[in-house]
């Protein structure tokens, strides 16, 4: 009876050596880390930010049903979250329903601060004439106010003004530059995505004009 023959020792080593050489080859195949998710300039890679958005967005929903006293109680749990951004916005967004909840007697507003938390609340509901009239109001009482410049370029954006939309968002840049990064991301600002002034001016480091 014929012997099985074993296999030859060199072919077991190559066999060997050709099996790590393909595991090395599948080792070093890595690919760089997908950039960081964003939506409106806050980064969602981390979960505890994904959760602190996800109750910005129902208590924005709240508000803009106007139910104030239920969105404020969801605002006041994004303010313990750790996206500074958010808790700034969600900040912003308790004072005008704080102030939306005032009998109505108290609505009038008086300083430069409570025209423009009312501007905006009208922003927000779609009363594009009252929200001017108020930010109108809040420009006059502080001219040098970044926000007011900024609240009434988006509200130019909302009603299609480019011009006095470029014009308001230039001088809110001039007195706060970072507002250049916000209207960046901001969707308020969709309206102007394509007129290359809104271009030259968001990102001037382009045709160097930084600063």
């Amino acid at each position: 009876m014929a012997k099985a023959r074993k296999p030859a020792s060199g072919s077991t080593r190559h066999s060997k050596g050709k099996a790590r050489s393909q595991s090395k080859s599948q080792k070093k195949k890595t690919f760089p880390p997908p950039p960081p998710a964003q939506r409106g300039g806050v980064e969602l890679v981390d979960p505890r930010v994904q959760a602190q958005l996800k109750v910005y967005d129902e208590a924005l929903a709240l508000f803009h049903q106007q139910k104030f006293a239920r969105a404020k109680q969801e605002l006041e749990k994004v303010l313990e979250g750790p996206s500074k951004e958010l808790a700034d916005r969600a900040r912003m967004h308790v004072k005008i329903a704080e102030q939306r909840m005032k009998p109505s007697h108290e609505q009038n507003p008086r300083t430069a601060e409570e025209h423009y938390q009312r501007g905006v609340a009208m922003m927000n509901i779609g009363r594009w004439d009252d929200a001017r009239e108020s930010l109108d109001k809040a420009r006059k009482a502080a001219p040098k106010a970044d926000h007011i410049h900024y609240a009434l370029a988006a509200l130019d954006c909302l009603t299609g003004e480019a011009d006095s939309a470029l014009a308001n968002l230039k001088v809110a840049i001039q007195l706060r530059p970072e507002n250049r990064y916000h209207a960046r991301n901001d969707e308020d600002f969709a309206f102007l995505q394509e007129d290359p002034r809104f271009t030259e001016l968001l990102y001037p480091e382009k045709d160097g004009t930084a600063g």
